[in-house]
């Protein structure tokens, strides 16, 4: 008589690379450093409000929901205050309690959690969450007006806000050098350009997130913009300005190269990182809205699963 073993195993992939959701979060919390720090220096009590606010309530929904699904724990893996972070990032400094505590709500509980939880969101839940608070209250994130009252030593203007009312000719207080330094009004987390360059170099390095997303989202962007511009330089920015402006940077490297919501084939990310960036100067230029990356990259989410069915033609022959 044969003696028959049952084989038990887990689902595929069966190789573990070492790699863990909670390193993941915490290195790009890290790479987040220096852009936050920024903001926390150039709006002081304000911000470091709304960033704790943030961090906290998204950790709060994530074991509610947690305690209402009975489902294990999971705030130690730090994506909740990750989500909670990067949400901080691109508000106003001015932004109320409410706001906050709306926004990581329905970025943790709905763009997150009802879709069954990390890694089967079809959407960032930070732009989910963005978006929602965007189109319901725009007056909040007219930045001008949000931080009229701060004082931080350069010219209190919102270069997009510049750009879309009065043109080229609004915007040429701001150099390159400017912007890179942060010397622009935005979310907390979203001026300082040089930081968030440098965060972004990290992830990319230790392979948190694929270049092939952050560079064509880039190149996306910069093509683009070059083509306004060489159009009518007299209504259209150059491309580094649009590089360096908004939620640009932030948005090519922390927000579009979500693991659950991008693609994971070199074609595919190519297509979905230019795909995003077209469609940030489009919305920017000729949309009803300043700032397009939030829209555009949520409209990139959508067909992500179209998009990254394509795959290089076999090759070789049928025999």
């Amino acid at each position: 008589m044969l003696s028959h073993k049952k084989l038990t195993v887990s689902h595929a992939p069966f190789w573990h690379d070492g790699s863990s959701i909670s390193a993941r979060s915490y290195h790009t919390m890290l790479a987040t450093l220096p852009a936050v720090l920024f903001g926390l220096f150039s709006y002081g009590f304000l911000a470091f409000g709304v960033v704790s606010l943030s961090i906290s309530f998204a950790m709060i929904w994530e074991l509610a929901i947690n305690k209402v699904t009975k489902r294990s724990i999971s705030i130690g893996d730090g994506n909740a205050a990750l989500i909670g972070l990067i949400f901080a990032m691109l508000l106003p400094a001015t932004s109320p309690w409410w706001l906050v505590i709306t926004g990581t709500f329905v970025a943790v509980v709905i763009g997150k959690h009802i879709f069954g939880g990390i890694g089967a969101n079809p959407f960032n839940p930070v732009l989910i969450g963005l978006a929602m608070l965007m189109v319901s209250w725009t007056d909040f994130f007219d930045f001008d007006q949000a931080l009229l009252n701060y004082d931080l030593g350069f010219v209190m203007v919102y270069p997009l806000a510049a750009l879309k009312h009065l043109g080229p000719a609004g915007i040429d207080a701001f150099s390159t050098t400017d912007l890179l330094m942060g010397q622009q009004t935005g979310g907390i987390g979203a001026t300082f350009s040089l930081g968030l360059i440098a965060g972004g170099i990290y992830l990319m390095i230790r392979g948190f997130i694929r270049w092939e997303i952050s560079l064509s989202f880039l190149a996306g962007v910069f093509v683009t913009a070059l083509l306004f511009n060489l159009k009518n330089p007299a209504m259209y920015a150059d491309p580094l300005f649009h590089l360096f402006t908004g939620y640009t940077l932030i948005g090519a490297f922390f927000l579009a190269p979500e693991d659950s919501s991008s693609p994971v084939n070199f074609i595919p990310m190519l297509i979905y990182g230019a795909g995003g960036g077209i469609m940030t100067v489009l919305i920017r230029n000729a949309g009803a809205y300043i700032d397009g990356v939030v829209f555009a990259i949520l409209l990139m989410n959508i067909i992500n699963p179209l998009i990254d069915k394509i795959r290089p033609k076999a090759l070789g022959k049928v025999v």
